[in-house]
């Protein structure tokens, strides 16, 4: 297998593996793959997923009053701190490398986790600060992008989300389970040995995937600050027709998809009346659906329809499942929503393939850094707006309520209760039914995509800037090949 010669394409740089710096190969161990990212997700969101009990009963001890309100706001900063951070990661991560990116995300993203049993109010302020690293996702797609082929892109970023979903479908119940069999101190414990052991696969065992001819830094030329500050990497999308049309309908689809992860399984406790085995049946049945859709049916979908109809087609399941969570009135519903919304999971690896597709080479972190910034500033945002319409319409997602009694019916209270319970009998969930309107306008924005991922108002260069001189074999320059304008002289010295 290491004998053999291999070509890999990225963008229009062809290269062998036996190509690599040696520095490269010496950093990790055998040749940069797939398998390395998919590891590195797995272990990441495995810890955080094992901690889904313990931060609820966290989240109610420190904040018993607010619960709700405390965690959109703590969450809200850090998707703030991702948005404007992911575009400048992303940029550097073309420069210096993926690997020290990845260290550094990983290791702050899991950080607060060893906080939560010494400190909660150092957990949460940590929580919140960390938002400024926790944009993994953007380093992990620049790293598959550097070692696959456009033609393979789409089922790597399918294969990555696939096993995000996998590793939130296993280890809650596994979290849960050791926590009543056990305790919460051995479950927190346990999460922040699987991060150490994460950050321990990369620092040792993980290789770099991006060459070093597409690294300025190596050739001694200074760094263009100019595309890693994030509010430029804002401004050269509203010049980019293509990426500006991707970024409006990621921030518009996943608004209301963050919204929803952050009410979903409390919705269907307290207002579908859904038992907790319901419940843990549910998010294994669409976790599982989820992995299929990611894998398989995206890869056809990517292979006979293409990159637009692709995302699209996730966009109308979208639709479907927040208006069966928006106006379902018994469980059936419930379960056909669940259907459609593993079937939509495809939507955001569709975008991130197109991203990587439109992109050169050696702007791969900066363009994911964008849009994965989009998404963190969802996170933040998309609990704040569901709490937000719950509140206006007198829905209370305490989960205290399960052992109380209703609060005092003043006449005040009874006129608006009235009120609000003649709209909750035809919309029992208001925020989902709102988030339908909000994919209807991603889809609507989605239509005026080119079908071609290299269309687009700045058209990628055919050539990426790290190769644009390349000696072809008759040793002259091929002119051919632009250089894209956005290109800094000193991007270009030798």
């Amino acid at each position: 297998m290491m004998g053999k010669k291999r070509k890999r394409i990225i963008g229009n740089i062809i290269w062998s593996k036996k190509g690599y710096p040696k520095d490269s190969e010496e950093s990790g161990l055998g040749q940069a793959s797939l398998y390395h990212a998919l590891i590195i997700i797995f272990l990441e969101f495995f810890a955080w997923g094992l901690l889904t009990s313990p931060i609820i009963s966290v989240l109610n001890d420190t904040f018993p009053k607010h619960t709700f309100l405390f965690n959109g706001l703590i969450q809200g900063v850090k998707g703030l701190l991702s948005f404007l951070s992911a575009p400048l990661i992303g940029a550097l991560s073309d420069v210096w490398g993926r690997k020290p990116f990845l260290l550094l995300t990983v290791g702050f993203t899991c950080a607060p986790i060893p906080l939560m049993r010494l400190s909660p109010w150092w957990y949460f302020a940590m929580l919140s600060i960390s938002g400024v690293f926790s944009v993994t996702f953007s380093v992990i797609f620049a790293y598959v992008a550097d070692v696959t082929t456009e033609d393979e892109r789409s089922s790597a970023y399918g294969l990555v989300s696939a096993t995000f979903a996998a590793s939130l479908v296993t280890s809650p119940a596994i979290g849960a389970f050791l926590q009543d069999l056990y305790s919460e101190n051995l479950v927190i414990w346990l999460a922040a040995s699987i991060a150490v052991l994460d950050m321990l696969f990369i620092l040792v065992l993980v290789p770099e995937s991006l060459p070093e001819k597409l690294r300025p830094a190596s050739w001694g030329s200074q760094i263009s600050w100019e595309k890693a500050d994030p509010f430029g990497a804002l401004k050269k999308v509203g010049q980019d027709l293509l990426i500006l049309l991707l970024c409006v309908t990621v921030f518009l689809s996943y608004l209301p998809e963050a919204g929803e992860y952050s009410s979903i399984f409390v919705y269907l406790r307290l207002i579908m009346d859904f038992s907790k085995e319901e419940v843990a049946s549910f998010i294994a049945v669409v976790g599982v659906l989820s992995v299929l859709a990611q894998t398989l049916i995206l890869a056809l979908l990517m292979k006979y329809l293409g990159h637009k109809q692709t995302i699209m087609f996730g966009l109308v399941f979208e639709i479907i499942q927040l208006t069966c969570f928006g106006f379902a009135s018994q469980h059936w519903i419930i379960w056909l929503a669940g259907t459609m919304a593993a079937m939509s999971s495809i939507a955001y690896p569709s975008i991130s393939s197109f991203v990587s597709a439109h992109a050169s080479a050696d702007q791969q972190g900066v363009a994911q850094g964008v849009v994965t910034g989009i998404r963190g500033l969802c996170n933040g945002l998309g609990p704040a707006l569901f709490g937000f319409i719950f509140y206006l319409f007198n829905v209370d997602l305490n989960e205290n309520n399960l052992l109380s009694n209703d609060p005092p019916k003043t006449e005040n209270n009874l006129s608006h209760r009235t009120f609000n319970n003649s709209i909750q009998s035809v919309v029992p969930g208001p925020p989902f039914a709102f988030g339908a309107v909000l994919v209807i306008m991603a889809l609507l924005v989605a239509a005026f995509m080119p079908e071609n991922p290299h269309a687009g108002v700045n058209k990628k260069p055919k050539m990426p800037s790290a190769a644009a001189f390349e000696l072809q074999e008759d040793g002259a320059v091929d002119k051919k090949h632009e250089i894209e304008p956005l290109i800094t002289d000193t991007d270009l010295e030798l």
